[in-house]
């Protein structure tokens, strides 16, 4: 048996003993979950590409440099991208309602949640570079873009898998049939 299914195996029974949860109650949960943390991206993912059309349109779009249009066009596609990523697990669950897959939807949804994070981590980055490229200059751009990149980098990965180690776990709970 391997590893991961040795974890998803103690994890299930963990689920059952301690949330009296199912595997498939515990999917439903995992999906209701995910689409709540989607919703408060989405909304921020949505205001900014909105923005970016409407750029397009102003007069000062036409004043920006080869390196500026091509950091809008990275921005922009990164948005849809992120767009896209992040609505796919509800698609998908439209197609897939009602036959029994919930759990490789919450799988899916999971990866797909993950690739649209990385791309608005980028696109964050693409538009602060420009933004700020246009307002204080090319170094100033490229300095903040790094800051930006780097606290991501911590927030959204380094402590998450710091706290996700095994030392920094909270105790387990006791077994509620002892």
């Amino acid at each position: 048996m391997s590893v991961a299914a040795t974890v998803t195996d103690e994890t299930e029974d963990w689920n059952t003993r301690h949330r009296a949860e199912g595997p498939l109650n515990r999917a439903d949960r995992n999906f209701a979950e995910l689409l709540q943390e989607l919703r408060v991206v989405f909304t921020g993912v949505q205001i900014l590409f909105g923005f970016l059309l409407t750029m397009s349109l102003s007069e000062r779009f036409k004043e920006l440099d080869a390196m500026q249009h091509a950091l809008f066009v990275a921005t922009l596609a990164g948005a849809a991208a992120s767009s896209t990523l992040i609505v796919a697990p509800v698609a998908a669950h439209r197609i897939l309602f009602q036959r029994n897959r919930k759990r490789e939807l919450v799988r899916a949804g999971h990866r797909l949640a993950m690739a649209g994070l990385g791309t608005l981590a980028l696109t964050l980055a693409a538009g602060l570079m420009l933004v700020l490229d246009i307002a204080v200059g090319r170094l100033a751009g490229i300095v903040g873009t790094a800051a930006l990149l780097g606290a991501t980098v911590v927030l959204w990965v380094l402590v998450p898998l710091y706290l996700r180690r095994d030392a920094r776990a909270a105790p387990a709970l006791a077994d509620p049939e002892a």
